[in-house]
């Protein structure tokens, strides 16, 4: 086994807007000791592996774009994958990011070592394989059906999680070579500061449907587009109706023969206001200093305004819901297939979706919406539970993300060896200011815990993080410390204030969604003003830490080096 240690300061794992954002601020402020790391070619995280036709933010340009960062010339109010992703690559270039960034790296273990003050990282480079147009990066993940969706050995299966080893090319416990013929290359780091900035929409999510394994026809997952499967005139199949969904769906029902559409739940689907910026406005945006900011506040501030719908009076969201009802009830004149799409649950308990395209795309000829749940996949058709079979030659998987139980939670093991994993699946998602853990000393989750939102720009809430986390370097340094712990106490009095707010919001009146875990709270979701998130973490609050000395920290041994 090729082995090699390894120091840094700080290390990131992730190169999404969360890891850019870091290490931005961390350039900006002198500190240059500090690596990140990411399994793919390229930066972007989400924004870089989901290709799939129609792909594009639900979130205006301006909002869902860096503080420091607002001279991009946008060219439309809503920015699409392409785009973004080349928003961000922009971001990197001008920001120095690069030469601190190692790509086709996955991390493999994280564990704290109490006594040194520093967490051990394993990590391990990835095969350097090229697909077409090297845009299909790996995926971690686990289920006996993984091989089957993403391709054993391929770039789109090369996995990252442990029990997805072999299709990554790595070496198993023996020693043994991967998939290219050699042994991977391995380095333990060993790092005062872990940043975890994966996101929450990483890790793709299969559906627990019997007799998918064999599927013998082309079987992908939107996240995992697979760009050489030639849809036109087949039989196609997609499963879910989320936010890929709707965009996905629009964009192959012209061209496909038939489309199946198998939808669990109806979502709320409100009007698009997307449209391409007149060259006066980009000479405007461009040219009148701060007007860019004004336009982002006013984004803001719109989006904002959905708060008290969403977490006090459902009642208040009754505009909203009359404009996506009308919209339904324009676009689709059948009554039928009006009734299927009609959600049967308050607005906003589930993500409320944007698109002016999927109904009519829903109400062509050549598309039927399946609202039966699946029984079964067959080697070339699906069963539903009424005992109908529809043959298909292509099956679309489009069922979201491992948000709450993510397998990089699986990695990261504690002071007491518990990972995150084991501690939040017995106790349930937490973490103070959705950013440090009681237990995970100098461990700092970006997007963790009651962070996210159902209705405006997450980029706005990992901003807030970074801020703590930068305020918290900086605090450390004052008092000579170089160890931070969240207290139990103020891990939980934080908890108990989020839970206290849940009951009143939208979000636990009924409907499954991606929000909830298997202990019934949301622990997804942010229940406040979005600007009360970023006051509560605008400095770091000390008298809530542990803060000590370490000792020196040893050698890293190189495991297995000879």
């Amino acid at each position: 086994m090729n082995h090699s240690a390894k120091e840094t300061d700080i290390l990131i794992i992730g190169a999404g807007f969360s890891g850019l954002a870091t290490g931005t601020n961390l350039l900006r402020e002198g500190i240059e000791d500090f690596r990140i790391i990411d399994r793919g070619h390229e930066v972007g995280g989400t924004w870089r592996d989901n290709t799939y036709p129609g792909a594009a933010c639900d979130v205006p340009s301006h909002l869902y774009s860096l503080s420091f960062a607002q001279d991009f010339d946008w060219s439309r109010s809503f920015g699409t994958q392409p785009e973004i992703a080349d928003y961000q690559r922009s971001v990197a270039v001008e920001e120095g990011l690069y030469p601190h960034i190692d790509f086709r790296t996955e991390m493999v273990d994280a564990r704290w070592d109490d006594a040194a003050g520093r967490w051990l990282v394993t990590t391990r480079q990835l095969p350097h394989q090229v697909d077409a147009g090297d845009a299909v990066t790996g995926v971690a993940t686990s289920g006996e059906n993984v091989d089957k969706v993403f391709g054993k050995g391929s770039a789109a299966g090369a996995a990252g999680a442990s029990d997805a080893a072999d299709a990554a090319g790595a070496t198993g416990p023996d020693g043994a070579t991967g998939a290219n013929g050699t042994a991977p290359e391995t380095t333990t780091w060993s790092v005062r500061e872990l940043v975890l900035g994966v996101g929450a929409l990483c890790e793709p999510r299969l559906p627990d449907i019997e007799g998918i394994g064999e599927f013998e026809g082309k079987i992908f997952h939107s996240a995992r587009w697979d760009h050489d499967a030639d849809l036109r005139g087949k039989r196609v199949a997609v499963i879910g109706t989320g936010a890929s969904a709707i965009q996905i769906v629009p964009k192959i029902a012209p061209f496909v023969g038939h489309l199946d559409v198998y939808q669990r739940t109806a979502p709320f689907v409100i009007p698009r206001l997307d449209r391409a910026y007149f060259g006066w406005e980009r000479a405007a945006l461009r040219n009148v200093p701060g007007l860019r900011k004004v336009v982002r506040g006013q984004d803001w501030f719109f989006r904002e305004m959905q708060i008290p719908g969403l977490t006090r009076n459902e009642h208040l969201m009754a505009p909203i819901k009359a404009l996506a009802l009308g919209m339904l009830r324009v676009q689709v004149r059948d009554r039928e297939l009006r009734e299927k799409l009609t959600p049967k649950f308050t607005i906003g308990c589930k993500r409320m979706l944007i698109s002016n395209t999927y109904f009519p795309a829903i109400a062509r000829d050549n598309v039927e919406l399946v609202t039966d749940p699946i029984q079964r996949v067959n080697a070339h058709s699906i069963t539903t539970a009424d005992g109908t079979e529809r043959p298909i030659d292509v099956l679309i998987v489009c069922t979201g993300f491992h948000v709450t139980d993510s397998p990089t939670f699986e990695l990261v093991h504690g002071r007491e060896g518990e990972s995150l994993a084991q501690m939040w699946g017995r106790e349930g998602m937490s973490a103070h200011k959705g950013t440090t853990i009681h237990g995970f000393p100098n461990l700092s989750v970006l997007m963790g815990p009651a962070t996210g939102l159902g209705h405006s720009s997450m980029i706005y809430m990992m901003e807030s993080q970074v801020n703590y986390f930068m305020d918290m370097l900086k605090t450390k340094r004052r008092h000579g410390a170089d160890v931070a712990e969240v207290s139990a106490r103020a891990q939980r009095e934080w908890n108990d204030w989020i839970r206290d707010r849940l009951p009143e919001t939208v979000w636990v009146t009924g409907c499954g969604s991606w929000y909830l875990d298997e202990h019934g709270n949301a622990p997804s979701v942010w229940p406040s003003w979005t600007w009360k998130f970023r006051a509560k973490t605008k400095k770091f609050d000390a008298s809530s830490y542990d803060l000590r000395v370490a000792k020196p920290a040893p050698a890293v041994e190189a495991a297995g080096a000879r």
